[in-house]
């Protein structure tokens, strides 16, 4: 039985399981190039059928999420969602009439799920997939927050775990916790969408002139460029009262806006940052605390796009009463397409344990795809030669303190490069991230680069690995004072890095690191996600040889291709 899971709002995008078996994930955005796009994925759709050669009657199952009365009314028109992409990207000018309804969608999604409002949806979507030629199939729809807890849950490897779920909002609620125990998940508090961390967080990023659901990671980087205050004397840690697992907010999220907004006149943006960071920081903590000391489970799973922060990630990794925690690796709205398909594939065939190795879940092309793609190319500025041995030649080039733009295997699912789609360079040089940081990714002075790391290295250098080595930079962890030096291009200035841990030596990109470890004595690269600011991650040949055209990088590599600019 094959099942298709679709999402159908922010970061948009598909999941094709068969029995135990995640075939194919994409977002919208790699094949439409519009950073985290919200249009109905009709191209993730075709694109995923066409690459497994499958049909659309093959498809048994369709499995969709969220059905609030917001995303109903988007649903319903279009046009709407578009305008509001278009105002959140800053891509459209923010009038008077649209504050209006800024402020109205927060209101309208904050009201209850409603049986009308579920039905619409139903009937909008099969009406869709129906134009599109799916005919004999089963729709089913899901809670947002459901598809959130399941992504996580059953591809965690936990027997027995505490399941959190924080977002801004779906489907009127912010946050979940749940039991998870012989692969059945037990709700035990829903947290509102009056009460939201998402929405604060959100709120803080808006306010300091930055994209709300896409820039986050901003304000928590900023922050580490701030002189530290007593948290008694931060103002917005009165924002949240957490009583066992009940969270409350201090204002409606208007006037959470309207607060924030009193308060950012006050301090330096970086002191801003630094004062609502730290807020996600204990207030989550304290919840996570409650939450275990309640329940006597230990392991933590963490999904929701709230969960993008990997400081506060670090910090539930480190507390006492934790044993091990998992991050989903696309922990966003943009993963909700996995969770909803492997709800499905619980509820009808029982499935709740994937084999579930790694993200490389997109497509991957033949180096004879490769090179028919780079003969077409008449700019006359490229050369080209394939290399066996591709791994050696490109660890040398490392060591002679070059960037270079790499490109194998199959493409990352998530928001994350994780050495199949990346740029890399050297771990140890504040010069190189300077470079990139202003030159080539076009991105702001403060904002960090992460390190891919064998496991070998990991232990040397990181100070805590508690739990299972995280493979996905989803977890936030401190490097050991006499090792930075090793690691200045990746670090933060507090001395903390967002590191990919690799444990599998036998993957391409392993064997990678190895070869430079020869050379450098360490397995350690700077790598970063292969795409311009503003822009998604590339997917095919053809996005990387127009990225590569577009930077002043010298070296791409495609498979065993390597591609010099003249």
């Amino acid at each position: 039985m094959f099942i298709l899971g679709i999402w159908d709002g922010h970061d948009s995008g598909v999941t094709l399981l068969k029995d135990d078996e995640v075939l194919f994930s994409i977002n919208e955005e790699r094949l439409s190039r519009r950073k985290l796009d919200i249009s109905f994925p009709e191209k993730s759709i075709e694109y995923s059928l066409n690459y497994l050669g499958l049909k659309k009657e093959d498809i048994s199952v369709i499995a969709v999420s969220t059905t609030e009365f917001a995303k109903t009314l988007w649903r319903m028109f279009p046009f709407l969602k578009e305008n509001y992409y278009l105002i959140r990207r800053k891509k459209k000018g923010y009038s008077s009439f649209n504050a209006f309804k800024k402020k109205l969608k927060y209101k309208i999604t904050e009201l209850q799920l409603d049986p009308l409002s579920k039905w619409i949806s139903r009937l909008i979507i099969k009406n869709k997939l129906k134009q599109l030629g799916f005919k004999n199939f089963k729709l089913v729809i899901y809670d947002h927050h459901l598809c959130h807890a399941i992504s996580s849950a059953f591809i965690s490897g936990f027997d027995k775990a505490l399941v959190i779920t924080i977002d801004g909002i779906g489907d009127a609620l912010s946050g979940t916790i749940s039991k998870l125990e012989n692969g059945k998940l037990e709700r035990i508090k829903a947290i509102s969408g009056k009460n939201s961390f998402g929405i604060f967080f959100e709120h803080v990023t808006n306010l300091m002139n930055m994209r709300e659901l896409e820039d986050e990671g901003k304000v928590m980087a900023l922050a580490n460029y701030a002189l530290p205050i007593e948290d008694d004397k931060n103002p917005l840690l009165d924002f949240f009262t957490i009583d066992g697992l009940d969270v409350k907010a201090k204002y409606s999220s208007l006037k959470t806006y309207n607060e924030l907004k009193k308060i950012l006149w006050v301090y330096p943006s970086e002191q801003f940052a630094y004062m609502a960071q730290r807020t996600l920081e204990i207030k989550i903590t304290e919840l996570v605390r409650n939450a275990v000391k309640e329940t006597g489970f230990k392991k933590i799973c963490l999904t929701g796009g709230t969960c993008s922060n990997i400081k506060v990630n670090m910090l539930i990794k480190n507390l006492p009463e934790v044993e091990d925690v998992y991050v989903f690796s696309h922990m966003g709205d943009g993963g909700l397409s996995m969770g909803s398909a492997m709800f499905a594939n619980y509820e009808l065939n029982g499935i709740s344990e994937y084999d579930f190795k790694d993200v490389y879940l997109g497509p991957k092309f033949s180096n004879d795809y490769i090179k028919a793609v780079l003969e077409k190319d008449k700019s006359g500025n490229i050369s080209y030669e394939y290399i066996e041995d591709i791994e050696k030649k490109v660890a040398k080039l490392f060591f002679e303190e070059n960037i270079v733009l790499w490109f194998q295997g199959e493409m990352e699912y998530g928001p994350r490069s994780l050495g199949n789609r990346s740029i890399l360079a050297p771990p140890h040089s504040e010069e190189i991230k300077n470079a990139l940081n202003l030159i080539q990714k076009k991105r702001v002075w403060y904002q960090p680069f992460c390190p891919s790391m064998l496991l070998d290295d990991a232990k040397e250098i990181l100070e805590d690995l508690k739990g299972t080595p995280n493979a996905y930079m989803t977890m936030g962890y401190m490097v050991k004072k006499e090792k930075q030096k090793l690691v200045k291009g990746v670090i933060n200035i507090d001395g903390s890095c967002r590191p990919q841990i690799i444990t599998d030596y036998n993957s391409k990109f392993a064997r990678l690191l190895l070869e430079y470890k020869k050379l450098s004595g360490v397995g350690i690269l700077l790598n970063t996600s292969f795409n311009l600011h503003g822009e998604p991650l590339i997917c095919s040949p053809e996005d990387a040889l127009n990225t590569f055209s577009r930077t002043p990088a010298k070296y791409l590599v495609l498979e065993n291709y390597l591609v010099t600019k003249k």
